[in-house]
């Protein structure tokens, strides 16, 4: 990994460093315990991974008490909306309603977006002509921009690094932001992701002004990871600067999940923001 010190500090962008809710799914942390830590450990704010068609009332209320008590702001929302290129127009429906009331969810808790996957080809594009199905998640995405836009939100499109993932590159990403052409609809960039595609650092300056979030974790450059960083092979800081040379100022949020030890979970979660927070500082970059 490149030195800290020999990277720029020049820049004015200033960012947060948040958590991901999910850090603390399938662990003996419950939902107030997993908000606290998270505030103890020093986190700027969290990000909501809970689905509103399964939450109960009363989880939401622990939720939006609990983040009010520590005062620990809600970034985003999380939804994967896979069926939303779906060949099936009644399938297309469903994740484009159910992705609506993602955004209402953001709305209630005062969040600033949602963090969409839009999902992949399927039938490894043999079956379904691939245009159809891109064609389609850009207008099921369109539609959720106008929403958004209705509640003063954003949406932050995943690239996800997938063979088949249809938004799965920076080009793509720039060319899936331009058809669907409403400035409320942004990029959400993860860095891993980034390393996984094999797209360099100054490849990001293609989605200046258009990065809403930011995702942080690391891998083994292979295979998808969610790795506290520093565990891994990414370079960050290379990949922080482009973000802020971008214009980014928003939140990045620190992605665990499927710890391979849930008992020892927040031993985990310190460890990804110590390493996290000391790159940030080192860089300059967090406010």
């Amino acid at each position: 990994m490149e030195p800290y010190d020999t990277i720029s500090s020049s820049w004015e962008q200033s960012m947060k460093l948040g958590l991901i809710s999910s850090a603390w799914l399938g662990t003996p942390i419950s939902t107030a315990q997993g908000i606290q830590l998270t505030k103890d450990l020093g986190f700027d704010s969290i990000d909501i991974f809970a689905d509103p068609l399964d939450i109960s009332p009363q989880e939401l209320r622990i939720i939006h008490e609990t983040c009010s008590a520590c005062q620990l702001p809600v970034i985003s929302t999380v939804c994967c909306a896979l069926g939303i290129a779906d060949f099936n127009g009644p399938v297309r429906r469903f994740h484009i309603e159910r992705a609506k009331r993602f955004l209402d969810l953001c709305f209630a808790l005062r969040a600033k977006n949602l963090l969409l996957v839009a999902g992949e080809y399927i039938w490894n594009r043999e079956v379904i002509a691939p245009p159809d199905q891109w064609s389609w998640a850009v207008e099921g995405v369109r539609e959720l921009g106008v929403y958004a836009n209705e509640l003063g939100l954003e949406i932050a499109l995943e690239l996800e690094p997938f063979p088949l993932s249809i938004v799965n590159t920076i080009d793509k990403m720039d060319r899936f932001l331009d058809e669907v052409a409403q400035p409320q609809v942004k990029a959400n960039v993860d860095i891993s992701h980034l390393a996984l595609a094999h797209d360099p650092p100054e490849k990001i300056a293609k989605l200046a002004g258009r990065v809403a979030h930011v995702h942080l974790s690391d891998c083994n450059g292979v295979v998808h990871g969610d790795l506290p960083p520093g565990r891994g092979i990414v370079n960050f800081p290379p990949y922080l600067k482009a973000l802020a040379d971008a214009n980014f100022a928003g939140t990045v949020s620190i992605e665990l999940e499927y710890s391979p030890e849930p008992a020892k979970i927040v031993d985990w979660v310190r460890e990804a923001y110590q390493s996290s927070s000391s790159m940030m500082d080192a860089l300059g970059i967090r406010s």
